[in-house]
């Protein structure tokens, strides 16, 4: 970007933020609100509103992704998918996905578990991921197949990740650190991002 272009490009900024979400609950959309507040008013230095939209996206049903890779293409493509059909309505658009990476170690088969987060905007289009979590030996049996449809958690309950920490870290946290972990890229180079107190 230019000098004048990022002048432009932040000025616009000032006024407030507008995401638009390829989300499904209530936890997704505070996740995307809260990254993208953190990062703008930590980089901009004064509060910054936003206004997170959830939009209608036609996402498969299915249990978790089978890879890292299956969900970063399942969030690319629904972020890609609101920006290409709503253009400038928003300035930006993320969408969103779990997914269970196996790896083969020594002792043998984990399934890791991250959020991915597909942010498009302005600078282009970045990724983040989540914490991961390991999946309890107990859950995953044979695994394949069977394993990412048999898994427990309940959006009511508060989904998969408060039952695996005991209710200590939910979707909306996991949503809301992908999310600024993309930004994070997005922006690098770009925003120039003071430290700040570990959060």
């Amino acid at each position: 970007m230019t000098t004048r272009s990022l002048s432009d490009f932040l000025g616009g900024y000032q006024r407030g933020i507008e995401v638009g979400v390829a989300g499904a609950s209530a936890d997704e959309l505070l996740g995307v609100r809260e990254a993208f507040r953190r990062f703008f008013h930590d980089s901009l230095d004064r509060p910054v509103p936003v206004a997170v939209v959830l939009q209608e996206h036609e996402r498969r049903l299915r249990g978790l992704a089978g890879s890292d890779g299956e969900a970063i293409e399942t969030a690319r493509g629904a972020a890609s998918a609101l920006a290409e059909r709503l253009r400038d309505n928003y300035q930006f658009y993320v969408g969103l996905d779990v997914g269970v990476q196996p790896l083969e170690l020594v002792d043998g088969t984990r399934y890791l578990l991250r959020s991915w987060s597909a942010v498009v905007g302005p600078p282009g289009l970045a990724y983040g991921a989540s914490a991961t979590l390991e999946l309890p030996a107990r859950w995953v049996g044979g695994g394949g197949s069977a394993l990412l449809e048999s898994i427990p958690g309940t959006r009511r309950g508060g989904g998969l990740i408060a039952t695996l920490t005991g209710g200590r870290e939910t979707r909306r946290a996991a949503v809301a650190q992908a999310t600024l972990h993309a930004l994070s890229t997005l922006f690098y180079g770009i925003l120039e991002i003071r430290p700040g107190p570990i959060r």
